[in-house]
């Protein structure tokens, strides 16, 4: 099963990601992930995102489309795969979809968590007090939301116009929600 996992900051993607994949035994791929892996292996691409990443400046898409697509194109994924963190932009969502077809596949779902704004504010001011994060304020934490619904709303659009989007909510337990993830994705 090919599966991209969105959600806003706080929604608990991550852990979502964690367990989900390993449920439906294909690899959970993160770019967060695959940059630090490319940064700390040295690799060529790594120390080109490395020197966009020191200067404080997003690293542009091709170079995450090749580490994407480096990291799809390694045996482990070749069954399926939880995407975490990719695609981030229009442009990606074409991207990853020419990568897929060029092995003869496609996406099978994309999982989006929702959530009750207001807890996932109370949820990451307390996540911000507990790792000391003082620049992390109300304020921040809610534009941070604002800018993942303005960012991903053409995506999630593009998605549910090809019937592919599954809108699960985030809210209440672990077990819970991995349940209706897994009974979303037919498993």
């Amino acid at each position: 099963m090919r599966v991209v996992l969105m959600g806003p900051p706080g929604a608990g993607k991550g852990t979502q990601a964690a367990v989900v994949s390993g449920k439906l035994a294909v690899p959970h791929i993160s770019t967060g992930d695959i940059f630090r892996a490319n940064v700390s292996e040295g690799t060529e691409l790594g120390r080109t995102a490395k020197r966009y990443m020191d200067a404080g400046d997003y690293v542009p898409d091709e170079v995450t489309n090749a580490m994407v697509r480096d990291r799809l194109a390694a045996p482990d994924a070749s069954a399926g795969f939880l995407l975490d963190g990719y695609p981030r932009t229009t442009a990606q969502v074409g991207e990853l979809d020419d990568m897929l077809a060029a092995r003869g596949t496609s996406l099978d779902h994309v999982v989006e968590l929702t959530v009750d704004v207001d807890e996932v504010v109370a949820r990451l001011l307390a996540r911000a007090q507990e790792q000391g994060r003082s620049d992390d304020d109300e304020q921040v934490v809610r534009r941070r939301l604002e800018l993942y619904a303005e960012q991903t709303a053409p995506l999630t659009d593009s998605y549910a116009a090809r019937g592919l989007l599954v809108r699960i909510d985030g809210m209440g337990s672990i077990d819970s929600v991995t349940d209706r993830i897994l009974s979303a994705l037919g498993g």
